[in-house]
C-alpha cells in the first residue's frame, strides 16, 4: 500500500466512499483492533461495520450506506453529525494552546469559562466542577470524593455505595463495580469490596399485581430495606440513572424518584445522579434530574457535553460536598492528565452554545419530545411490540412472542433465541441504527430531528419490525 496515499476520500460528494476497500480496512482492524464488549473470534468471522463519514442524523459506512443514526453514536451526539463550527472552536483552540494540565495550581481558559458555564446551566446547588475524561472516569471521581466526603466528616466507616441492577455507570473498575451488569460482574473480580446493588425500577420485570405508582413506591422501598441490612452509619451514598440507558431505557413510574429523595434525606445519604446519558437536553432539560424534581449531591456528566466530538467527562460537586472538600479536606489526591483539558473544554463550549443558540431543549420539551412519544408508542399496535414507552428522545420497545391486553401477560420469546438482535439486523440492512438489549429495541437520536425526521424513523423501524415478523414467522418461532 502507497504510504503517501490518504486511507480515506474527503469529499463531500462522495459519502462513505474510501480509497480503501471494506475488506481491507475489516482485515487491519481484525488484525490489530480490540473493540470494546465485543467478541472477537465471532467479530474476525464476520468483520466489522466501518463507518466513515457523518452528516446530520446520518452516518455513511464504507460501502456508500447511509444509515440513520438512531442512537446518537453512543447516546451522545445530541447536536448530529458534521457541525463545523465545532470543529473550528478545536481548531482555534489547538493553535493556541492544544493542552496543559490543571496540576501545580494551573488552570487555562477555556476550562475556567466552562466551569462557570456549567454551574450556569445546573441547579442551584452546583458551584463546582470536577473535569475527568469520560463518564467512568468520572464515577471513579465519585467513589473517591464520596469516601473523602465522609473521612472528612469523622465516618470513615460509611464507605457503602447503594446502586442498581442492571445499571451502568462505566467500565473501569470503580465504575464496573458500580454498574449492575452481571456479565461485568463476571469478569475480574467484581464488583470492588464496598458496593452492593438493589433491584431496578422496572416495572416488566418486576411490577406484576401492581400500578406503576404502586410498582414506584415499592421499588423505591428496596433502597431502605438496603441501608437497613447494611446498617446506616455504613451507607455513604445511592447513584442512579435517571433513566436506565444501557440497560433498556428503563423509565421509572413517577412515584419512585421522589421516594429515592426521601430515603436518602432520612438517612443523611448522599444522592448521586448519572446524567452521562440524560444530560444536556436528551429529557428536554439541561439534566434528567429536573425532570424527577429530585436534588443530587453531585453529578456525573459526559457523553453530551461534547456532543462526542471529542471526550469529556466531569463531575458537578453539590455544595455540601464541596464545603466539606474545600473547607477540611487539603489536598484531594485524585486527578488526570486530561482533567479540564482546553480543547475538549473549548468543544464543550461550543456545543452548549449551539443547544442555546438553536434552542433545542425547548424544542425536545415542548414539539419534537411529545410528538416521538406519540408516535413511538403508536408502534404497540404492531403485532410484535408488547410495550413502547417514551420520553424526550428515549425510547423503548419491547419484542414478545404473543401479545396481550396487559405488558405482564405478553408471551415472552426464550432468551436464547436472541430476537432483539435478529431484528436489530433487520435495522442494519435497512438503513436503521436501533440498539437491541435483550428482546428490548433501543433509541436515542440526535436532538436536532424536527417531526419529518421522527417520521422517516419511525417509518423505518415499522419497516423492519415487518421485517423481523415475517422472519420469525418463516422461521417457525411464532
Amino acid at each position: 500500500m502507497d504510504a503517501k496515499r490518504p486511507l480515506f476520500d474527503s469529499s463531500p460528494h462522495l459519502p462513505g466512499n474510501t480509497c480503501m476497500p471494506t475488506s481491507a480496512i475489516q482485515k487491519l482492524d481484525s488484525a490489530h483492533y480490540l473493540h470494546p464488549f465485543t467478541d472477537h473470534k465471532h467479530l474476525s468471522e464476520k468483520g466489522a461495520r466501518a463507518i466513515v463519514r457523518g452528516e446530520g442524523i446520518y452516518v455513511w459506512d464504507s460501502e456508500g450506506k447511509r444509515l440513520l443514526d438512531g442512537m446518537s453514536g453512543l447516546w451522545c451526539v445530541n447536536v448530529g453529525y458534521g457541525r463545523q463550527s465545532i470543529a473550528e472552536a478545536a481548531y482555534a483552540q489547538m493553535m493556541q494552546l492544544p493542552f496543559y494540565n490543571s496540576f501545580f495550581q494551573t488552570t487555562n481558559l477555556p476550562v475556567v469559562a466552562l466551569a462557570a458555564k456549567l454551574v450556569e446551566i445546573s441547579p442551584p446547588q452546583f458551584k463546582h466542577v470536577f473535569f475527568a475524561g469520560s463518564g467512568s472516569e468520572s464515577n471513579d471521581t465519585n467513589v473517591r470524593m464520596v469516601r473523602r466526603y465522609w473521612d472528612l466528616l469523622g465516618c470513615p466507616d460509611r464507605h457503602v455505595i447503594i446502586s442498581r441492577h442492571n445499571a451502568y455507570h462505566g467500565s473501569t473498575m470503580a465504575g464496573a463495580s458500580l454498574g449492575g451488569m452481571a456479565g461485568m460482574h463476571a469478569q475480574g473480580g467484581l464488583p470492588i469490596p464496598g458496593i452492593v446493588h438493589i433491584g431496578q425500577p422496572f416495572y416488566l420485570e418486576s411490577g406484576r399485581g401492581m400500578t406503576r405508582d404502586e410498582f414506584g413506591l415499592v421499588s423505591a422501598s428496596w433502597l431502605e430495606h438496603k441501608i437497613l441490612e447494611v446498617g446506616p452509619d455504613k451507607v455513604a451514598a445511592f447513584i442512579g440513572e435517571p433513566i436506565q440507558g444501557a440497560g433498556g431505557v428503563i423509565i421509572p413510574p413517577a412515584t419512585y424518584w421522589p421516594e429515592i429523595q426521601r430515603i436518602c434525606d432520612k438517612y443523611h445519604i448522599l444522592l448521586i445522579a448519572d446524567e452521562v446519558i440524560c444530560g444536556f437536553g436528551r429529557l428536554g432539560h439541561w439534566f434528567g434530574s429536573e425532570c424527577f424534581g429530585i436534588k443530587p449531591d453531585l453529578m456525573t456528566f459526559a457523553k453530551g457535553v461534547t456532543s462526542g466530538y471529542v471526550p469529556l467527562g466531569g463531575v458537578m460537586v453539590g455544595d455540601r460536598v464541596a464545603e466539606v472538600l474545600i473547607e477540611k479536606g487539603g489536598e484531594f489526591n485524585h486527578g488526570f492528565t486530561y482533567s479540564g483539558h482546553p480543547v475538549a473544554c473549548a468543544v464543550a463550549l461550543e456545543n452548549i452554545h449551539l443547544l442555546q443558540k438553536e434552542k433545542l431543549l425547548e424544542l425536545v420539551y415542548e414539539e419534537t419530545g411529545p410528538y416521538l412519544k406519540q408516535q413511538f408508542e403508536a408502534l404497540i399496535q404492531h403485532p410484535l411490540v408488547g410495550e413502547a414507552e417514551a420520553y424526550g428522545f428515549m425510547a423503548g420497545l419491547n419484542l414478545v412472542k404473543e401479545k396481550a391486553s396487559h405488558i405482564h401477560d405478553c408471551v415472552l420469546f426464550p432468551s436464547e433465541q436472541n430476537i432483539g438482535m435478529i431484528c436489530r439486523s433487520h435495522m442494519l440492512g435497512n438503513g436503521m441504527i436501533m440498539r437491541a438489549v435483550g428482546d428490548r429495541m433501543i433509541i436515542a437520536p440526535p436532538l436536532i430531528m424536527r417531526k419529518e425526521n421522527i417520521d422517516e424513523m419511525i417509518e423505518l423501524i415499522r419497516f423492519c419490525l415487518d421485517e423481523t415478523f415475517i422472519d420469525l414467522k418463516k422461521g417457525g418461532l411464532i
